[in-house]
């Protein structure tokens, strides 16, 4: 799996394209995020994971390269949509990184395929499984091998419309340590 610090390095540097900043116009009307630190909140139950994914979130995402000490951001937004391919939603993300000096547009997106009893199954864009995700407690952890490297997982509900995101990769390619904030638009 790549990373968004992955692909803002394939990107060619320099300004970002007009939509990108529309949106970060519109963002900053919208969104005021201070990420909380992953943990200290207490967990909202969630009975049903899709039901309340559904609709559009702002994201403030922090990426660190715990190799380097490189910090980098994300801003963007996240919408869980109907897939029209089949039963599920989309999880669409775009946005801006920033890295050093440069801002890249980055993406991405994943499927959610609802489980009985409020469960999910998460999958790549193109149909392979990623991780499991079980929010009834409201918080969930998740692994994923990627090649040699290993995506551990912490979601975390803090609200009807907040949850924060963890992921610590660890491996011979990557160290990283990625944190998001999630808050639902109107």
């Amino acid at each position: 799996m790549g990373s968004e610090l992955d692909r803002g390095q394939r990107q060619e540097p320099g300004r970002a394209p007009e939509p990108i900043r529309s949106l970060e116009l519109e963002l900053e009307l919208e969104l005021e995020l201070e990420p909380e630190p992953v943990g200290e909140t207490s967990p909202h139950p969630v009975p049903d994971a899709a039901a309340y994914l559904l609709g559009r979130w702002g994201i403030e995402r922090t990426v660190c390269d715990l190799r380097t000490g490189t910090e980098g951001s994300f801003r963007g937004t996240a919408e869980f949509r109907p897939d029209p391919a089949g039963e599920g939603l989309l999880h669409v993300e775009e946005g801006q990184l920033r890295w050093g000096a440069e801002v890249y547009p980055a993406s991405r997106t994943l499927r959610l395929r609802p489980r009985p009893a409020g469960t999910a199954e998460i999958g790549f864009a193109d149909g392979r499984p990623f991780h499991d995700l079980d929010l009834r407690t409201g918080r969930w952890r998740a692994v994923h091998p990627c090649a040699e490297d290993r995506y551990e997982g912490t979601f975390t509900v803090t609200g009807a419309d907040t949850w924060h995101l963890e992921w610590r990769v660890g491996g011979p390619a990557k160290e990283q340590l990625l944190r998001s904030a999630y808050r639902r638009l109107r």
